[in-house]
């Protein structure tokens, strides 16, 4: 999860780069590296719409993009620590294009419409970050993971016949394990990328909550947390051989905490497509 260790990582990541945050920053503000992703293969058109949701907590400002056609899988995409931003919407704009209906929400509904910050340093924006951060818990997840889903299933655009997969980033990983133990009967595949804090010795462990789900899962995680948690990845691989439940879990070499979203400075291409691509195979198989 986003924090000075992994952010420290990330800046000596950088300067071996001899690209310093500042330049970054300026390079992706003029560039629009939000931008810059592929399209998908067979790129289907997609409508696209800013859209509230009403929970139990609120009114969550979210973005919600599907083909212009048809009832497809719903896919629920929980944000990082920055929250929603247009990178995250052209991620799921490109997912929709693959033939998905995809929601992603703003998860600090509660205390603020997005977008949250204006910069992927956790530096600079963690005295923004860490207090919304600190307004979640278990229990907010699992209330947000059963109104969103619901309103999934809601929608026109969803074929409610299959199941529903969910993704998240940084703090996003862990949110999707609760999800899809919340939803069990609806979460078919979840995929974590950079997650944090999916293995804690705390009794609301995201781990001890497989027995709960259906869900076939992929972990994807970066080199510096697998350093900085290393036993994590052999805990999921024991938890989820125990519940019978297929899970991808793998190290991605080279790649740092919060390499797949193309606006973060530590942004690897070439992992984070090989990433994306292990994750359309699950869905196409998870979600058929």
């Amino acid at each position: 999860m986003c924090d000075e260790r992994t952010d420290a990582d990330n800046t000596r990541y950088l300067s071996a780069q001899r690209l310093t945050r500042r330049e970054f920053g300026a390079v992706s503000a003029g560039a629009g590296l939000a931008f810059l992703l592929p399209r998908a293969a067979n790129a289907q058109s997609v409508t696209e719409a800013e859209i509230d949701i009403t929970t139990p907590d609120g009114v969550c400002d979210s973005y919600f993009v599907h083909p212009s056609s048809g009832a497809h899988p719903g896919v629920l995409i929980w944000p990082d620590a920055f929250g929603l931003r247009p990178a995250k919407r052209q991620m799921a704009r490109r997912l929709a294009e693959s033939g998905y209906s995809v929601l992603v929400v703003n998860q600090y509904y509660r205390s603020q419409r997005a977008p949250i910050v204006s910069s992927t340093n956790f530096q600079e924006v963690a005295p923004i970050v860490r207090p919304l951060m600190g307004t979640l818990n278990a229990d907010t997840h699992v209330r947000d993971a059963r109104a969103f889903i619901g309103w999934l299933d809601g929608q026109a655009s969803v074929d409610t016949s299959r199941g529903v997969g969910t993704m998240g980033y940084c703090m996003g990983g862990p949110i999707t394990m609760r999800t899809a133990a919340a939803v069990p009967d609806r979460v078919k595949a979840a995929a974590s990328f950079h997650g944090g804090g999916l293995v804690t010795d705390g009794p609301d462990s995201p781990h001890l909550l497989v027995p709960q789900m259906q869900a076939q899962y992929l972990f994807a995680i970066a080199e510096n947390d697998d350093e900085n948690e290393p036993e994590a990845k052999n805990v999921l691989r024991e938890v989820f051989d125990k519940a019978g439940l297929a899970a991808e879990i793998e190290v991605y070499d080279g790649a740092l905490h919060g390499w797949c979203p193309p606006d973060t400075q530590v942004y690897h291409e070439a992992q984070a497509e090989r990433a994306w691509s292990r994750l359309l195979v699950l869905f196409e198989r998870a979600l058929a």
